[in-house]
């Protein structure tokens, strides 16, 4: 598989080759460019404080907000050299990796419950097993979609054995809503909206452990050539965390407001759904990532001689947030 098939099949609007400013900083000297998405709290939290920007106030550089509404598009921005730091899950950040876009995690922003297979009561389905022949939505290259596989795994079953839909993943929630899929591979907090404000909505199969944690990926010109930036934004996510961790309603809050759902739902998601214990990434995450790595070579979702297993040790940076945690 080529790379420009690889972009094509997760959705991703640039083809091609890698750009050239994705192999150093993914903005001008002048600007810091972060993304923000729903599924990553503390990217909220330090948008609606201005602590990124206070991070940076005495140096002159502009920090510059981008939406991912999936670790899809996440991985587009750090593909074309579109933002210094996104917010993956993990399996998602190993794709790209792999796959030669050239980004490494110093930090995990969340080990979260966030996915499971979604559907409503009236189709029936209770189990993995029940999805053979079925239509089912999901966002590929994303953790729902890599929860989607092994939970067809464990049911004795393969991605050929459903219809798998792929949509973005509000796109997901509504199809389902609509009737037009049997089931989604959810992510919150469109998941948890589902779940609390639409009668007969279940989450029909959960597994912790298949969701691949939180990643917060910067590009390696990023963390190379702008160290002391690059630290100017573990510091503020710190921070972040922090106080995340000490005040989780108002964090809900936040969540609530900046993705339009409802304070019950954000709540559900973020004191019940996600854990910010952990942020520097080390041997847990490493065994989990090899342990996965063959169904991106299965499902061929990486270029054929591409070595996923080795690109983990590549990816992961347990030393750069060490002196900031």
């Amino acid at each position: 598989m080529e790379r420009r098939q690889f972009l094509r099949g997760t959705g991703a609007a640039i083809g091609g080759s890698l750009l050239a400013g994705c192999a150093g900083s993914g903005g001008e000297s002048g600007t810091v460019t972060v993304d923000y998405a729903y599924y990553n709290p503390v990217s909220l939290v330090l948008r609606e404080k201005g602590w990124l920007e206070a991070a940076f106030a005495d140096t002159g550089t502009d920090v510059e907000w981008v939406l991912s509404l999936g670790s899809n598009q996440a991985n587009e921005y750090a593909q074309s050299g579109a933002a210094d730091v996104s917010s993956t899950a993990g399996i998602a950040a190993l794709m790209a990796r792999t796959n030669g876009v050239p980004i490494t995690t110093p930090y995990v922003y969340s080990n979260p419950e966030w996915t499971a297979l979604v559907t409503f009561r009236e189709t029936g389905i209770e189990s993995a097993a029940d999805l053979e022949g079925k239509r089912v939505a999901a966002t590929r290259g994303t953790d729902p979609y890599f929860f989607l596989l092994q939970a067809l795994e464990d049911a004795g079953l393969s991605a050929e054995d459903v219809e798998i839909v792929h949509l973005q993943h509000p796109e997901g929630q509504s199809a389902l809503i609509q009737g037009d899929v049997d089931a989604w591979a959810g992510l919150d907090p469109h998941m948890a909206e589902l779940e609390l404000e639409y009668e007969g909505a279940e989450l029909f199969f959960r597994e912790p452990r298949y969701n691949t944690y939180g990643f917060l990926n910067f590009l390696d010109g990023f963390l190379a050539n702008r160290t002391a930036d690059a630290r100017r934004v573990l510091e503020a996510y710190e921070r972040g965390r922090e106080w995340a961790i000490e005040n989780p309603e108002a964090t809900a809050g936040i969540l609530a407001d900046a993705s339009g759902m409802s304070e019950p739902v954000a709540e559900r998601v973020f004191t019940q759904r996600t854990d910010l214990s952990r942020p520097i990434p080390g041997e847990p995450h490493r065994e989990l990532l090899s342990n996965l790595s063959p169904i991106l070579e299965r499902e061929d979702l990486v270029t054929d001689d591409a070595d996923p297993a080795g690109a983990v040790d590549e990816l992961i940076d347990s030393e750069f947030a060490s002196g900031v945690v």
